[in-house]
C-alpha cells in the first residue's frame, strides 16, 4: 500500500497517527480564508514530489497526479514488486479522483482572464482531467497494462478498488494498482463546499473538527491526499512470497437515486449495498467484527449510516465496533474511501481498531460503539468499509484476515 494523508506520509506514519488518534487538521495555509466561515482543512504539508518523481516531470503534472505517482511508488516498494521482472504489461492501474485538476483550472482561468491565452500553461488541458492521474502513473512507471480512472465522487476509491478486484477475480489480470488521489484545496473549490453548507465551522482549535457521530457535529473538513493499493491474485502473491495485509472478499454498490447532496433518509440503498457485498463475500452479517464507517460528520449522513448499521447487524449490534478515521484525516473526497480501505487492512493486520476522535457528546440518534477517542485491540476477521458519495452512490468493500 501507499498512503499520503494529512496526518502522515507513508504507511508507517499514517498508521501511527491513526492508531494514536492524531489529527492532521489545521488552519488553511495555502490561500486566504479570512472571509470564509470555515477556515480549516487537512493539508498535506510535508510532501515534496521530488522525493518520488523527477523534478522536471513533477513540474509538468498536477498535485493530485503527483500524489498518484508517489502513492504508487510507495505501494510498489512496500509490495517488493520488480516491474522489470514481472513485465510492465502484466500490471494494471485503476486510480481515480473526484475533481482531478480543477484547482489548477481555477489558477489558469485567472491567468487567462487577466493576461490572455498566451500566458496560460501550454499543457493545461493535460493536467485538468480526472484521467490524467492514471495517465501520469502509467507514464512515470512505464506501466502498459489495462488502465482505468473511475470518478464517482466520494465513492471513487472503493469503486476503482472494486473494479480491480473484479478484474483479478475474473482472471483478466493478476496485479493491479488501485485507489484514488485528491487535491481539492483551492479558493473556489473550497468555497463551493461552503456554499452548500457542509463544511465544519468549528475552527478553533482546528484539530477538534470534524466530529463524526457526535451530537454537535456540524459538517466535513475538506482535505487532500491519496491511497493506492497493490491488489494481487492470491496464488500469484503466495508464489512470490508477498506480504499480505488482508484479502478483499466482497464488493457491493448501489445508488439512492434521490438527491444531489443528501442521502436517502430511509437508507434503503445504502443497506442494499452492504447486503450485496456480504452476499458477494458469502458471509453472514454476524461474521463482521468492525465497520470502518463513512462517518463524514454531517448531521444527516451519520444518522442514516447509524440506522443502516443497526438494520444490517441487528443480532450483534451491541458488540460490533464502528469508527470514522475522517475525524483525523478530514474528507479527501474521492481518496477518502481508499484511505479507509488502507486503514481497514492495517487494522486487520495489527489487530487494532482505530478510534473516532473528537467524540464528546453522545447523540440519541447515533448510539452505537464508535470507539471514542482511543483505539481498541481486537482480533479482526472481517471488516466492512463504507463509502457514500454526493448524488447517492454507495460502495462497500469487505476485507478478511488472511490465513494460509
Amino acid at each position: 500500500m501507499g498512503v499520503i494523508a494529512p496526518n502522515g506520509i507513508g504507511i508507517e506514519k499514517f498508521w501511527d497517527s491513526i492508531v494514536h488518534g492524531r489529527s492532521g487538521i489545521k488552519t488553511v495555509s495555502r490561500f486566504d480564508v479570512s472571509s470564509y466561515p470555515s477556515k480549516i482543512a487537512g493539508e498535506v504539508r510535508d510532501f515534496d514530489p521530488a522525493d518520488y518523481i523527477n523534478p522536471k516531470s513533477a513540474r509538468r503534472i498536477d498535485r493530485f497526479s503527483q500524489f498518484g505517482v508517489a502513492c504508487s511508488q510507495i505501494a510498489l516498494m512496500d509490495s517488493n514488486i520488480n516491474l522489470e521482472r514481472i513485465g510492465r504489461n502484466f500490471l494494471g492501474v485503476a486510480v481515480g479522483s473526484a475533481v482531478g485538476g480543477l484547482p489548477y483550472g481555477e489558477e489558469q482561468y485567472s491567468i487567462f482572464f487577466e493576461k490572455g491565452l498566451n500566458r496560460v500553461y501550454p499543457l493545461f488541458c493535460t493536467r485538468l482531467f480526472v484521467g490524467s492521474g492514471m495517465n501520469n502513473i502509467c507514464i512515470e512507471l512505464g506501466i502498459t497494462g489495462p488502465c482505468y480512472a473511475v470518478s464517482t465522487g466520494c465513492a471513487t476509491g472503493p469503486d476503482n478498488i472494486g473494479l480491480a478486484f473484479n478484474m483479478i477475480r475474473d482472471g483478466k489480470i493478476e496485479l493491479m494498482l488501485a485507489g484514488a488521489v485528491e487535491a481539492p484545496l483551492s479558493p473556489l473549490t473550497f468555497g463551493s463546499f461552503i456554499l452548500i453548507g457542509i463544511l465544519s465551522t468549528k475552527n478553533d482549535p482546528p484539530y477538534q473538527s470534524p466530529k463524526p457521530f457526535d451530537k454537535y457535529r456540524d459538517g466535513i473538513v475538506l482535505s487532500e491526499g491519496g491511497a493506492i493499493l497493490v491488489l494481487e491474485e492470491l496464488h500469484h502473491a503466495l508464489n512470490r512470497g508477498a506480504k499480505i495485509y488482508a484479502e478483499i472478499v466482497g464488493f457491493g454498490t448501489t445508488h439512492d437515486a434521490y438527491h444531489l447532496t443528501e442521502p436517502a433518509p430511509d437508507g434503503q440503498q445504502a443497506e442494499n449495498a452492504i447486503r450485496l457485498a456480504l452476499e458477494d463475500a458469502n458471509i453472514p452479517s454476524e461474521d463482521v467484527d468492525y465497520v470502518c464507517a463513512h462517518g463524514s460528520a454531517t448531521v444527516l449522513n451519520d444518522k442514516v449510516e447509524t440506522m443502516v448499521i443497526k438494520r444490517i447487524f441487528n443480532s450483534k449490534i451491541k458488540s460490533i465496533l464502528i469508527s470514522s478515521i475522517e475525524s483525523m484525516i478530514g474528507h479527501p473526497l474521492g481518496a477518502a474511501g481508499a484511505m479507509k480501505i488502507a486503514a481497514s487492512a492495517l487494522a486487520i493486520k495489527h489487530g487494532i481498531v482505530p478510534p473516532t476522535i473528537n467524540y464528546e457528546y453522545p447523540d440519541p440518534e447515533c448510539d452505537l460503539n464508535y470507539v471514542p477517542n482511543k483505539s481498541i485491540k481486537k482480533d479482526l476477521n472481517f471488516v466492512v468499509s463504507n463509502s457514500c458519495s454526493f448524488g447517492g452512490k454507495n460502495s462497500i468493500l469487505i476485507l478478511r484476515k488472511f490465513s494460509n
